[in-house]
C-alpha cells in the first residue's frame, strides 16, 4: 500500500514464488522491477500516477479493474465491469470492489464517499443483486449486467452527477 492505495496485486498457487516479490518491495525496487521479478501474473499500474491527479487515478483504477475482471474467469463479473466502464456517468467515478461487489465513490481517496449502489455478480446462474451498500438489503435482482448498470446510473445522487460532469476527462 502507498498513500492508502493498493500498488500491486497478484495470485499464485505456489507460496514459494512470493519471497522474490516481497524482497523487491522491502528493498525499494520499482514496480516494474517487482513485476519482472514475479514468476506469476502480478498486476501493477494501479496508481502509478506521478502527480496523483484524481481523474488519472480513477482512469488507472478502471484499467486495473478491466484487467482483473478479464483474468477472473467469471463471465458475469467481467460483463458487470465492462458494462459499468462503458457508461460515462459511472466511468467518471472511482470504482472499487469489496467482496467482489462493485461500488463507486466520487473520490479515489479513502474513506470513500457514501455508497449509493453496490452490485453483486452471480456465479453461474442467478441474478445481479443491487444494494445500497455492500451487505445492505437487496433492492433489486436483475438478469443482466446492462440492467444492473442502468439501475446504478439511476441511483447516482444529483451532487455526484454534478461533480462528475465537471470532470469531463473521464469521457474517453
Amino acid at each position: 500500500m502507498s498513500n492508502d492505495r493498493l500498488m500491486i496485486c497478484g495470485n499464485t498457487k505456489d507460496i514459494r514464488e512470493l519471497p522474490q516479490v516481497i524482497r523487491g518491495w522491502a528493498e525499494g525496487a520499482s514496480l516494474d522491477e517487482i513485476r519482472q521479478a514475479a514468476t506469476f501474473d502480478l498486476l501493477t499500474g494501479r496508481f502509478e500516477v506521478p502527480d496523483n491527479n484524481p481523474a488519472d487515478v480513477i482512469a488507472s483504477e478502471w484499467q486495473w479493474l478491466l484487467k482483473d475482471a478479464d483474468d477472473a474467469d467469471w463471465p458475469q463479473y467481467q460483463a458487470l465491469i465492462e458494462s459499468a466502464h462503458a457508461e460515462p456517468k459511472l466511468r467518471r467515478l472511482y470504482p472499487f470492489t469489496s467482496h467482489w461487489a462493485l461500488s463507486f465513490s466520487n473520490t479515489p481517496d479513502y474513506p470513500f464517499s457514501p455508497s449509493f449502489v453496490s452490485i453483486d455478480s452471480p456465479r453461474g446462474t442467478g441474478d445481479y443483486t443491487i444494494r445500497e451498500w455492500w451487505n445492505g438489503p437487496a433492492l433489486h435482482h436483475v438478469t443482466t449486467a446492462a440492467e444492473a448498470i442502468a439501475i446504478a446510473v439511476g441511483r447516482i445522487p444529483a451532487d455526484l452527477l454534478q461533480t462528475s460532469s465537471e470532470n469531463p476527462a473521464q469521457d474517453s
